[in-house]
This record gives structure tokens, C-alpha cells and sequence, in this order.
């Protein structure tokens, strides 16, 4: 049983190597979707004529808040959690999660490019200053909605709720709130692409476990 588990997520679990190995070699399969589909994207959308913006103007009064770049980078922090509490098969569930997550958001960022409402500024601590100098440099201000940063977190987060103890429960469900509010206060996203990002997470998160449950209903 993994730590924090709840009795009711009980079941026996394949060696950490082992699930190290699985949620490794799926992770390798969503970075190489991720990375055909993510960059090619946004590319193309840098280079059209006309994007969307969506957002109202009181989203851009949001204050820019550059240390929040630490937790909002957290959230690659967050893909090393699942092998301690899922078994190889529900890895393998989460990363195709991930995958459909990424391909369909791929389809909405070229069949309805937008673009970031503000003006992205550099902050004045060095340290800081190089780090968005990275992010800007790898992601232009489009593929806004849905996030990708909420979505990946939040398919994460519901893919470990199951196994989880209420506390752990709520050590994770606070860390995806930080992460969501992280993504507008480094002025990374606006409030429509969190929640389309979510949902998106969710919808797609619902379609595996009710096939899941009509493959479990079967073999009964």
C-alpha cells in the first residue's frame, strides 16, 4: 500500500522500479506528442494575421507577480508524484489522458488561435529576468486557451485523488489552486484558459473511467 492511501484505494501495487520504469516510458511518449503538437502550433499562430483574445479588462488590472514563476513551475514537480501512488496501469491510463488532453487542445489552438491579452515584461532581478527570458524564448504569447499548464495538473491531480488520504487530498487540491493562480499572475494565461483547461482535464479524465468502468461491468 502506497503512503497516504485511503482503505477504500487499497490494492497491490507493482515495485516502485517497475512503476518508475512504466511512468517513465509513458511520460516519453506525452513529451514527444507534446512537443510535435505544442511548438508547431504556436508557431503557426504567431504568424497569423488575426488571433483572439479572451479575456475582459479587468483581467488585465492583474497584477504581475513575477516570483510566482517558482510555483508555476511547479508543476513539472508535480509529474514525478504519480508513480508512488499508481500502479503501471493506471499510469499508462493517465499518460493517454495527457496524450487525447494535448491532441484535442491542439485542434482548438489552430481552429481558433488566440493570444495573450497582456504585455509581457521582463522583471527586473536577474535571476528571475533569465528565467522568463527561457519561458518567453520557448512559448509565444498563444496556444492560450485551454491551458495546458491547468489541464496537465488538473488530469494529474484526478488521476491520484482515488488513492489518496484526506489529507493528502488536501495538500494536492491547494497545490492545484496555487498552480491555476500562479498562471495568471506571471501573466502566463487568463481566466478563461484555466477553466477551459480544466474542463478539458475533466471531460477527458470522465471518458477513460467510464470506459474503465464498462470494461470492469464486462469481466464481472
Amino acid at each position: 500500500m502506497s503512503v497516504g492511501e485511503p482503505p477504500h484505494a487499497r490494492q497491490q501495487l507493482e515495485p516502485l522500479g517497475r512503476r518508475i520504469v512504466v511512468a517513465s516510458a509513458w511520460g516519453a511518449l506525452v513529451g514527444v506528442v507534446f512537443f510535435a503538437v505544442y511548438p508547431t502550433t504556436n508557431h503557426w499562430a504567431s504568424q497569423r494575421a488575426s488571433t483572439t483574445g479572451v479575456y475582459v479588462d479587468w483581467e488585465l488590472a492583474i497584477p504581475f507577480m513575477s516570483q510566482w514563476v517558482w510555483v508555476y513551475l511547479s508543476m513539472y514537480l508535480l509529474f514525478v508524484v504519480p508513480p508512488f501512488w499508481l500502479g503501471a496501469r493506471a499510469l499508462r491510463r493517465l499518460a493517454e489522458v495527457l496524450i487525447v488532453v494535448t491532441l484535442l487542445a491542439g485542434l482548438v489552438f489552430v481552429a481558433w488561435p488566440g493570444h495573450l491579452g497582456h504585455v509581457r515584461e521582463l522583471p527586473a532581478d536577474p535571476l528571475l529576468r533569465r528565467v522568463f527570458a527561457a519561458i518567453f524564448a520557448l512559448d509565444a504569447a498563444h496556444n492560450t486557451w485551454p491551458s495546458l499548464h491547468v489541464a496537465y495538473s488538473t488530469a494529474i491531480v484526478l488521476a491520484l485523488w482515488p488513492r489518496l488520504a484526506p489529507a493528502w487530498r488536501v495538500m494536492l487540491g491547494l497545490w492545484l489552486c496555487l498552480l491555476c493562480l500562479s498562471t495568471l499572475l506571471v501573466h502566463q494565461h487568463h481566466v478563461f484558459d484555466v477553466v477551459a483547461g480544466g474542463l478539458l482535464a475533466w471531460g477527458v479524465h470522465r471518458i477513460f473511467a467510464g470506459r474503465r468502468g464498462a470494461s470492469a461491468a464486462r469481466t464481472a
